[in-house]
C-alpha cells in the first residue's frame, strides 16, 4: 500500500461523513478502494464497521475477554496499570452551566475525548445549594458527589480540578495541567486518536507554561473563566460590564499569527492574493457537515490549512516550485497570516478551555445586551467557525451547550481598533539596551548605606555520608556527568543542613520546583519523621523522582505536579534549588503567607522581571533607592558568574547577585522576617551559588 493510500484510509476512517453524535462508520473513501474477500484488510475493515453500530465506543475490556483484547491490541488500545481520581469542584448549576467553569471546561475535554478512563468525583463547594445534574454532565461518564472532606489527603492541600493515582501520594492540580493529562491519557488508551494529541498543539507546548510567566496561559486558565464568573452573576440582577479581559481576547485575535512554518505560508497567500479572482477555489471536502457559510469564507489559505487537519481533499496538495516572483519577495511585505482559532491556525487546547467561557458570555450579550454583539467580530467569528471542527457540537450537546446562532458581523479595521483601544495594555517594560554597566548602581547603593555583605556560613566544613547512603538517594542516579554530581552533592550539603538544623519532628518540608527530586527525596530519606512535598510543574521529572522514591521505599513523601500557587497546604518549612528567575520570589512569598520558613538558592537573575504578583525592587529600602531599570542592571549582571568569564568580571557578579537577594531579604524582614543571605560552600560548587535563609520572628 502507498503511504498516500495509508494516509487516505486513516483520514477518513477518521474523520467520517457519517460521523455526528458519537456515531462511527466508515468514509466514502474506503469504499473506493474495495479489498478482496480473504485479504487481511477486509477482514479488519469488518471489523471497524461492526464497531459503528453502536453509539459509543466498546466499554473498557474484562480480563479473560479473549476477543476483545484481539481488538483491543489491534487498534493500539493500553490498559492502564493504575486507576486514577478526578476531582473537580460543583458549587453549583445555571441553564447547563455547571459551576466554576473551570468543571465546565473539564467534562467538555472529557466528552471531546471520549474519556472514560477517570473516575469523577464533584466535590461540593461551601456554595453549593442544587446538586442536581441536568443536561451537563458527558453520558457514559462515572460520576460521584463528595464533601471535602472525603478527599484523599494529598488533594485536600491543591486546588481543584485535581487528578490523584493509587496509592494517593502522586497529584496532579490547577487546569491546565489536568487538561493535558486527560489529553495525554486518552492517547495512550487509543493511539489511533491522533487529533486528541494534536489538541497540545506544535511541540506540545499549549498551555505548558505556568500562568506566573506565560501571559497567554493566565488569560485561558485563570483570567478569563474567573471574569466570565463574575459576568454572569452580575447578569442576574443588573447591567454587567464587559470584562476587560474578553476585550484582550478580541484583541488577541485581531494580532498576525506565527508558526513555525510561517515564511512559508505567508508566500502561499501572497500567491493565492495575487492570483485572479482571488485564487483558485478550494477542493471539494469530504465532509457533511461542513456549512454552506464555511464553503463561501474558506477562501483564505489560513482556513485551508486550519480544516486540513480535520478534512481529506479529492486532489493532493500541489508541490509545484512557487513563482520567481513570490520566492523573491522581502519578508515585510508578505502579508500577514490571521488567526483561525485561538492560538493561530489550528485547533488547541486553548479553544476547548475557551469555548464553554465565551458560550456563556455571548449567551448573556445576546440575551440582554445584543448592541455590544458588534464589538466582538473577532470572538463571534471564532465561536461560529469552531463549531465545524468534527465532534465539537456533539461534546459540547452532552455538555448542556446549545450554540448560538449569532447575525453576521461585518466590521471595519478602523472601527475594531476604537474598541480595542479600551484595552488596558499589559505595562510597558523598560528599554533592554542597558547603558553604564552595574557600577554606577552599585555606588548609588552605597551611598544609601546597602553594600555587599554576606552572613557567615553555619557549617561550611558539614557533608553527607554519600558513600553510605542507599544508591537512589545520590544525584549520581541521575542522567549527569560525575563532576556535576559531584557539584549537586556539595549544593545539596549546604542546603540539607540548614533544614535538617530546623525541622522537627512532624513538620511538613516542601521542596518547590523540585525537578528530579534531588533535594526532596534526600530530605525524605535523612527526616523520616517529616512529611516532605515535591512541587513541580514539568511531569517526566517529578515521574523521575517518584521512581527513585519508589526504590527507596519512601512512605513520608507526596508527588505534585503543578504550579505552586495551586498548592494550598500549611507546612513549616520551604526549600527550593535553582528556582529560575522571579519563581525564588513565589517561594518565598509562598513561605511567608504560611509563616513557613524558607531556604531557597536563587538562579537565573537574568530572567527577573515584572510580573502580576511582583514589582521590583522589592524592598521599601531599595525602592528608594533604585529603579526598575536600575535594578535591572543588578539583575542582568547577576548572571555573569560563569566559570569560563574573567575573574573581575565573576567577581562583580557575585557583588549584583548578592545585592539582587539583599533586596530580597530586606522585603522578606519588613514582614517579619530575620533573613541571611549565606554564600555556599564551596563557592565552586555553582556559579549561582546564593543561599537566602527566612526564619519568622
Amino acid at each position: 500500500m502507498t503511504a498516500g493510500r495509508a494516509v487516505s484510509k486513516t483520514l477518513c476512517l477518521l474523520f467520517s461523513p457519517g460521523f455526528s453524535g458519537g456515531q462511527w462508520s466508515v468514509g466514502e473513501d474506503s469504499q473506493k478502494r474495495p479489498r478482496k474477500p480473504g485479504s487481511r484488510g477486509a477482514g479488519r475493515r469488518r471489523r471497524l464497521v461492526s464497531l459503528t453500530r453502536s453509539r459509543t465506543l466498546p466499554a473498557w475490556p474484562r480480563l479473560g475477554d479473549q476477543v476483545t483484547q484481539r481488538k483491543r491490541k489491534m487498534k493500539g488500545i493500553k490498559k492502564s496499570l493504575t486507576e486514577e481520581y478526578l476531582y473537580l469542584d460543583f458549587s453549583h448549576q445555571i441553564e447547563g452551566c455547571i459551576f466554576p467553569l473551570h468543571t465546565s471546561v473539564t467534562l467538555f475535554l472529557l466528552s471531546y475525548c471520549d474519556c472514560k478512563i477517570f473516575k469523577v468525583g464533584l466535590v461540593l463547594t461551601e456554595e453549593s445549594t442544587d446538586i442536581s445534574l441536568k443536561n451537563a454532565v458527558p453520558q457514559d461518564v462515572e460520576i460521584q458527589i463528595i464533601s471535602r472532606q472525603e478527599l484523599p489527603a494529598i488533594v485536600q492541600n491543591c486546588c481543584l480540578p485535581a487528578v490523584v493515582e493509587k496509592p494517593d501520594n502522586f497529584c496532579r492540580a490547577g487546569l491546565a495541567v489536568v487538561l493535558r493529562h486527560i489529553i495525554q491519557k486518552s492517547y495512550e488508551a487509543d493511539s489511533s486518536k491522533k487529533e486528541i494529541l494534536e489538541l497540545l498543539g506544535f511541540k506540545k507546548t499549549c498551555l505548558k507554561a505556568c500562568a506566573e510567566v506565560s501571559q497567554w496561559t493566565r488569560l485561558c486558565e485563570l483570567t478569563i473563566p474567573l471574569a466570565i464568573e463574575n459576568f454572569l452573576k452580575e447578569s442576574s440582577d443588573q447591567h454587567p460590564t464587559i470584562p476587560a479581559e474578553i476585550l484582550q481576547l478580541e484583541r488577541k485575535l485581531g494580532e498576525p499569527v506565527r508558526v513555525h512554518n510561517d515564511d512559508k505560508l505567508r508566500r502561499q497567500k501572497l500567491k493565492q492574493q495575487k492570483a485572479a479572482g482571488g485564487g483558485p477555489a478550494l477542493r471539494q471536502v469530504h465532509r457533511q457537515e461542513t456549512s454552506e457559510e464555511l464553503d463561501s469564507s474558506s477562501k483564505s489559505l489560513e482556513l485551508q490549512v486550519a480544516f486540513s487537519k480535520f478534512t481529506v481533499y479529492e486532489e493532493p496538495a500541489t508541490t509545484n516550485r512557487e513563482p520567481s516572483h513570490i520566492r523573491k519577495a522581502k519578508v515585510s511585505d508578505l502579508p500577514p497570516l490571521e488567526h483561525v482559532f485561538a492560538e493561530g491556525l489550528y485547533f488547541t487546547l486553548a479553544d476547548i478551555v475557551l469555548l464553554p467561557c465565551i458560550h456563556h458570555f455571548l449567551a448573556i450579550i445576546c440575551k440582554k445586551l445584543s448592541e455590544k454583539l458588534i464589538e466582538f467580530p473577532l470572538l463571534a467569528a471564532w465561536y461560529q467557525r469552531i463549531q465545524e471542527v468534527p465532534r465539537v457540537k456533539a461534546a459540547a450537546s452532552q455538555c448542556g451547550i446549545q450554540f448560538l446562532h449569532l447575525p453576521e458581523l461585518l466590521t471595519t479595521s478602523n472601527e475594531q481598533d476604537a474598541n480595542l483601544s479600551e484595552v488596558p495594555g499589559v505595562e510597558e517594560q523598560n528599554d533592554a539596551s542597558f547603558l553604564g554597566g552595574p557600577r554606577p548602581t552599585m555606588t548609588k547603593l552605597m551611598e544609601k548605606g546597602i553594600e555587599v555583605m554576606f552572613s557567615p556560613h553555619p557549617c561550611p566544613t558539614w557533608t553527607l555520608d554519600w558513600s553510605n547512603l542507599p544508591a537512589a538517594v545520590s544525584p549520581k542516579e541521575g542522567k549527569m556527568s560525575s563532576d556535576r554530581a559531584l557539584r549537586k552533592q556539595q549544593q545539596l550539603n549546604n542546603l540539607v543542613y540548614v533544614v535538617t538544623s530546623q525541622a522537627k519532628p512532624g513538620d511538613r518540608i516542601v521542596d518547590f520546583c523540585s525537578g528530579g527530586g534531588h533535594v526532596g527525596i534526600v530530605l525524605a530519606h535523612m527526616l523520616p519523621l517529616c512529611q516532605v512535598t515535591l512541587i513541580e510543574n514539568k511531569e517526566l521529572s517529578l515521574i523521575r523522582a517518584k521512581k527513585r522514591s519508589d526504590e527507596l521505599g519512601l512512605s513520608n513523601i507526596w508527588f505534585i505536579q503543578a504550579n505552586m500557587e495551586y498548592f494550598t497546604g500549611m507546612f513549616n518549612i520551604g526549600v527550593a534549588l535553582h528556582a529560575c528567575g522571579a519563581a525564588t520570589d513565589m517561594v518565598i512569598e509562598h513561605c511567608i503567607k504560611t509563616r513557613a520558613a524558607f531556604v531557597t538558592c536563587p538562579c537565573c537573575y537574568g530572567f527577573i522581571q515584572n510580573t502580576s504578583k511582583f514589582n521590583f525592587p522589592k524592598s521599601e529600602q531599595f525602592k528608594k533607592t533604585l529603579s526598575y531599570k536600575e535594578h535591572m542592571i543588578l539583575c542582568r549582571f547577576a548572571d555573569q558568574t560563569a566559570v569560563q568569564l574573567p575573574a573581575q568580571r565573576r567577581l562583580i557578579g557575585k557583588q549584583c547577585m548578592c545585592l539582587v537577594d539583599l533586596d530580597r531579604a530586606r522585603a522578606a524582614e519588613e514582614r517579619g522576617y530575620s533573613v541571611q543571605v549565606i554564600s555556599m560552600e564551596p563557592e565552586s560548587c555553582s556559579p549561582k551559588n546564593n543561599m537566602i535563609v527566612g526564619v519568622p520572628i
